[in-house]
């Protein structure tokens, strides 16, 4: 797998954020990444990048889980009615049923955020 890098404005004199924390990736940056090294029109690759956020989002939504190899997988899951307490005050809430979404990075990704060399491979977790 290439890697890829996004390239990213340098902080400015004016900027608040503290040094030594990460920006944040936007969409703007991915299809920036894609006009630099696929090259298609900026135009045509904000819409590449909507449409597979698009994609990704509407699966999701439909209760589908999303794998990405050497990446990881968002999965969707139920929780059931429990009930919650409030730590301030103690007393009892319930919470209702609801779905959430997790993230699970894959082995790759894994190793690449502990500085591991990992060797190129189509196999993932």
């Amino acid at each position: 797998m290439q890697d890829i890098e996004i390239a990213t404005p340098q902080t400015s004199a004016g900027d608040t954020r503290e040094q030594g924390h990460a920006r944040t990736l936007t969409r703007v940056d991915l299809a920036e990444a894609v006009y630099q090294h696929v090259g298609l029109s900026r135009k045509e690759s904000a819409a590449l990048v909507q449409a597979v956020l698009t994609e990704l989002s509407d699966r999701l939504v439909a209760g589908e889980s999303v794998k990405l190899s050497s990446f990881g997988s968002f999965v969707v899951r139920s929780k059931g009615e429990r009930i919650g307490r409030n730590p301030k005050t103690g007393v009892e809430v319930p919470i209702t049923e609801r779905r959430v979404m997790v993230f699970k990075p894959s082995n790759v990704l894994k190793a690449r955020i502990n500085g591991q060399v990992v060797p190129d491979s189509d196999t993932d977790d």
